[in-house]
């Protein structure tokens, strides 16, 4: 991979265990903290979270670890490492992250709540919502659907892959252009510079591209901005409180956060540290510039898997998986409409991952949404393997397979 944008929303792509044995710190325990009345034994109910948690910043050096798990009516919050290397703060569960591509299972919520209301079909064409926004030599607009967009089988290449991009922002140039500003019409020309992958339909190949069109279909289709529809759609009657869609020239996290690292693309341990928590949501947008909590992610998921967001016939959309090829995304994972599964080595998981300069985020639980799993790194990086990835995996593995 050429960029650290790249690394970031192709994020997903590595899917290496990594076998934690070791923690340094102790975990926070949201049922008492909160005043909740959680299950017996809650002390001890996710040693295997804590432990990988530790692991991620003892032999990874990450700065800092989060998790939070919901089991029935239990939940238990974890920690690990700092918030902030400079002041040595640790982690809080009220502290809010910027989540990469988990913003397009909120964005898919949004287009698939407009087709119940008949806003659109998702067998509308792109062309049909954005004429000539795809036009260049060999796109098919009107044969590219709504719903080929929110499954990736659209064939409209990824913008990050721009060979351009990756000069801005791959190692110390990204410290330079961090604070680009980009529309989505422009996103979408620097991906329409390239042919298509495929014809619309025959394959499939991750691309933010495809969910920077979703969204600016859903305005089309609304007549009103992406960010309000998120906020009127779930937001809102969720009660996220953590979470929001930044406008584009927004670079701060509003509220409580802690720093996070990058380290621009480079493998070596000695790398230093960069702190990017300020940049431009921009150049994700509708594929992934949303931030949010470990709480908040674990309430949306939890209404979006048991049905509580959409009707029957847009939560069976949803969740139509289409296999991915084992050479464009993790081993043993299928994608839906904005979602994807996860075989886990007892069980399969359902939800959405994402990363973005800094920040690296995780949210995963049962098809009917009683246990989840959601977590964070203030970090993009992980030494000794092929990044925060491993400890996801090896979180879920912990809390959903224990033993195994």
């Amino acid at each position: 991979m050429r960029t650290t944008t790249r690394a970031a929303v192709t994020a997903l792509l590595a899917g290496a265990v990594l076998v934690a044995t070791v923690t340094t710190a102790a975990p926070v325990f949201a049922d008492q903290a909160a005043g909740q009345t959680g299950q017996a034994g809650g002390r001890d109910r996710h040693p295997g979270v804590q432990a990988v948690l530790g692991q991620g910043v003892t032999t990874g050096g990450l700065p800092g670890a989060v998790a939070e798990v919901r089991d029935g009516r239990h939940r238990w919050f974890g920690q690990a490492g700092v918030a902030d290397l400079t002041t040595g703060r640790p982690r809080q569960e009220q502290d809010r992250f910027r989540i990469g591509s988990t913003t397009k299972t909120f964005v898919s919520t949004v287009v698939l709540q407009l087709a119940a209301e008949g806003k659109l079909n998702l067998d509308d064409s792109v062309e049909h919502w954005l004429p000539g926004v795809l036009d260049a030599p060999g796109y098919q607009p009107d044969r590219i659907t709504v719903r080929q967009l929110l499954n990736h089988t659209s064939g409209v290449p990824n913008y990050v892959m721009d060979e351009e991009i990756g000069k801005k922002f791959w190692h110390e140039p990204f410290l330079q252009h961090r604070f680009d500003d980009f529309t989505p019409e422009q996103l979408v020309g620097i991906a329409r510079a390239h042919q298509p992958d495929f014809a619309p339909g025959t394959g499939w190949r991750y691309s933010d591209t495809n969910y920077v069109l979703a969204g600016m279909i859903v305005e089309r289709a609304s007549g009103s901005t992406l960010a309000q529809q998120i906020r009127q759609r779930i937001i809102a009657p969720l009660g996220l409180t953590s979470t929001y869609e930044p406008a584009s020239d927004d670079v701060t996290i509003h509220g409580p956060h802690g720093r996070e690292y990058s380290h621009l693309g480079y493998t070596e341990p000695t790398t230093p540290d960069y702190d990017v928590t300020e940049l431009s949501p921009s150049w994700g947008w509708a594929s992934g510039d949303m931030i949010s909590t470990t709480r908040d992610l674990n309430t949306f998921f939890a209404a979006l898997l048991d049905g509580r967001l959409l009707p029957p016939a847009q939560q069976r959309e949803m969740f139509t998986m289409v296999q991915t090829p084992k050479d464009a995304w993790i081993k043993d994972t299928t994608y839906g409409l904005g979602v994807s599964s996860v075989k886990l080595n007892c069980t399969t998981v359902w939800g959405m991952g994402g990363a973005i300069n800094g920040s690296w985020t995780y949210t995963y639980g049962s098809r009917d949404g009683r246990h989840l799993l959601s977590t964070n790194v203030n970090g993009d990086w992980l030494n000794g393997g092929s990044g925060p990835i491993d400890l996801f995996t090896a979180e879920l593995n912990a809390d959903f397979c224990p033993g195994s």
